[in-house]
């Protein structure tokens, strides 16, 4: 296990239509999220995409459960660019896939044991576990659950709890979507005894392969909402075409105010 280590350094921040992101890179939020375990700190984490910011936007429920995170990074190119034009020029994007699989590296080396949270079905979460101990041999994985769609009522929750602090985890990673992972963490977090918390999105279905994540070059000029419009247009064209342009307005708006 890793060694013990000064409690999780406060990573800068700034403000994103009311989203509180950090301003730091992969080893700087590994390094946060190492010293959260081995401090035993109750912690949870969100790489957030335009979609997470716009929903706490529209819906209270969702601003007051982001607004409880110790950490939101971010995941999607376009809240780096509103970083940089706010003056941030350190922000980098965390990706939650890369985010994951560098974790699992160091979690291989480390023995630190994680938990599954998330997937289609319980098979294809198999899958994804099958996938990365593959990938990143010798990572515990000590133990997985595909919850159903609805939401889990008062008595599921206190048994998924139980099952997660029997695992014996470290680290939870939620692949639920956002905004639900958010709410399911803010929710849980009194709950469960593993030290982090970790909402990454789709990375389950890009790590089980059942996802093609987009080109690198779609990646760095922010184009990755159209790869993945193109792959699940039925899903994710009302999301695109509503939240995308209320974005780009809303931020346009926050930025004249900051110059002003």
């Amino acid at each position: 296990m890793i060694g013990a280590s000064a409690a999780p350094q406060q990573l800068p921040r700034a403000e994103v239509l009311g989203a509180q992101l950090a301003i730091s890179d992969y080893q700087g939020v590994l390094a946060w999220m190492e010293s959260a375990i081995s401090q035993d700190r109750r912690c949870w984490l969100s790489a957030a995409a335009v979609n997470l910011v716009m929903s706490a936007v529209d819906e209270p429920e969702v601003r007051a459960a982001i607004d409880t995170a110790d950490l939101l990074v971010p995941d999607g190119q376009p809240l780096v660019w509103a970083l940089h034009a706010l003056g941030h020029r350190a922000a980098t994007r965390v990706y939650g896939p890369e985010l994951m699989a560098r974790f699992c590296a160091l979690a291989a080396n480390k023995a630190i044991p994680i938990y599954l949270y998330g997937g289609r079905d319980q098979s294809r979460l198999g899958q994804l576990q099958e996938r990365l101990v593959e990938r990143f041999p010798g990572l515990e994985i000590a133990g997985g659950f595909s919850p159903p769609f609805r939401p889990l009522g008062e008595a599921e929750r206190r048994q998924v709890a139980a099952e997660i602090d029997a695992s014996g985890a470290k680290v939870v990673w939620v692949g639920t979507g956002q905004p639900k992972q958010e709410l399911w963490m803010a929710q849980m977090r009194p709950l469960l005894a593993a030290p982090l918390l970790v909402g990454v999105g789709a990375a389950f279905d890009f790590h089980a392969g059942l996802l093609a994540q987009a080109p690198p070059w779609m990646q760095r000029h922010g184009l990755e909402w159209l790869f993945r419009l193109s792959r699940e247009p039925r899903r994710l064209w009302r999301r695109y075409a509503s939240q995308n342009p209320r974005f780009l307005t809303g931020f346009a708006r926050q930025y004249a105010t900051r110059r002003r």
